[in-house]
């Protein structure tokens, strides 16, 4: 039986730390190319992207493979270097790097893209000759729900992500002396369990950016506080919470000239805080033929709506695929001794409501589109759901299929 009451701690980190930086930039670049291939007639099932991105002091290094309409294309193999140059600049812009160890503007910005390797093509395109469209790769993707916070996420990532979520809001808006901080930053929320439930937060840590260098950390405390607190305002804070703001003291030289970073360096970050399983693959920088992303998608779509349906207060789901196979190999459920229904029964039934091939995937979630810079920071899972088709996997709208089911 599973532990009922303990502490769990989960971490986030914001839109300017390194790895987060360059997760943006890839996803930038995989929004562009979906946008100028509907710009161009390509057709969006024929985008592949596979862009990585490094970062150091005002350098940005841009790597991977694409299958891109031809007017971002230079003939010879590689890609036109301009519109890819540009979204980065705009992507360091907006989340307000303007240093002069890394700036939106002076950044050397190096762009390696070139086309997709037939031999890894041929996976996907053989079988989609079939209408069978294949996994990009193989692997495993995990997908979790639970009735913690009101997105069914669990609830030290949940505060982790919305503690850093709200400073940066104020940032951004230039709200009093959080207008003062830099784009930097990382949090840390502890939670008590008690019976299975989370009761209060024990312990809190923020070290953020501060572009004022007289600010200490007794300061940095006194401007983030009152965020905080009305950040985590659906969990109570214990009495004898502990409080770490900058513990190291001055946090003035941040983001990519502090640190380097590297796309998909903060797997945990994006998906459960660590109380799920993962399997091990990252997301940005990639086209939805990548299970790696869409098919995590899926197992979150599923996860969440099961718990929905009231079906059980916990899920975990995994699924599993060979490159250039169209269908899961496996479907495992494990509902934690939460369900009301078998679990063998529910594995069968998930298969039923949904279509768990990659193009099957690609479809129901309409994932074929733009709308993955935004997913970069503050969590892939527990957003709320875009008019535009973002985030379409954090949709409720195969609760009536299984209840009925059952």
């Amino acid at each position: 039986m599973a532990r009922q009451s303990f502490i769990f701690t989960s971490e986030s980190v914001s839109e300017g730390h390194p790895d987060k930086v360059c997760d943006r930039i890839s996803d930038e670049i995989v929004d562009l190319i979906y946008r100028e291939a509907d710009s161009a007639g390509m057709n969006s099932w024929d985008v592949r992207v596979a862009c990585e991105t490094l970062t150091t002091t005002n350098k940005v290094v841009i790597a991977g493979e694409v299958r891109a309409p031809e007017a971002l294309m230079n003939g010879e193999g590689g890609v036109k270097p301009d519109l890819f140059v540009k979204a980065a600049r705009e992507a360091i812009k907006s989340i307000g790097y303007e240093q002069d160890g890394f700036n939106w503007e002076t950044a050397d910005i190096q762009i390696l893209l070139h086309g997709q390797s037939a031999d890894i093509a041929q996976g996907v395109d053989k079988a989609a000759d079939a209408n069978a469209e294949g996994a990009g790769d193989q692997g495993i993707m995990f997908g979790y729900a639970c009735r913690e916070t009101p997105s069914l996420m669990p609830a030290p990532i949940y505060y982790s992500h919305k503690i850093l979520e709200d400073l940066a809001i104020a940032r951004h808006t230039g709200e009093g002396d959080v207008g003062k901080l830099g784009p930097d930053a990382k949090s840390q929320v502890t939670v008590r369990y008690r019976n299975g439930e989370p009761v209060e937060i024990t312990s809190i840590v923020l070290s953020t950016q501060h572009l004022d260098a007289s600010w200490d950390s007794a300061k940095v405390r006194q401007v983030v506080e009152p965020y905080i607190r009305k950040s985590t305002d659906g969990l109570p804070i214990a009495e004898n919470c502990e409080w770490h703001v900058n513990p190291t003291g001055k946090f003035v030289i941040g983001g990519p000239d502090g640190d380097a970073g590297l796309t998909g360096r903060k797997i945990i970050v994006d998906t459960y805080g660590g109380a799920a399983p993962h399997g091990g693959g990252a997301f940005s920088g990639k086209d939805t033929t990548k299970v790696d992303r869409s098919a995590a998608y899926a197992a979150r779509y599923l996860a969440k709506n099961v718990v929905a349906a009231e079906l059980a207060d916990r899920c975990t789901i995994q699924l599993s695929y060979a490159i250039g196979v169209a269908k899961p190999l496996s479907v495992y459920v494990d509902l934690h001794g939460t369900g009301k229904v078998e679990e063998d029964e529910l594995e069968d039934v998930l298969r039923q409501v949904m279509d768990l091939s990659p193009s099957g995937i690609r479809r129901i979630l309409d994932l074929n589109k733009p709308i993955y810079a935004r997913t970069a920071a503050y969590g892939h899972f527990g957003r709320e759901p875009d008019a535009d088709g973002g985030f379409s996997w954090e949709r409720t709208d195969l609760v009536d299929k299984l209840k009925a089911a059952f």
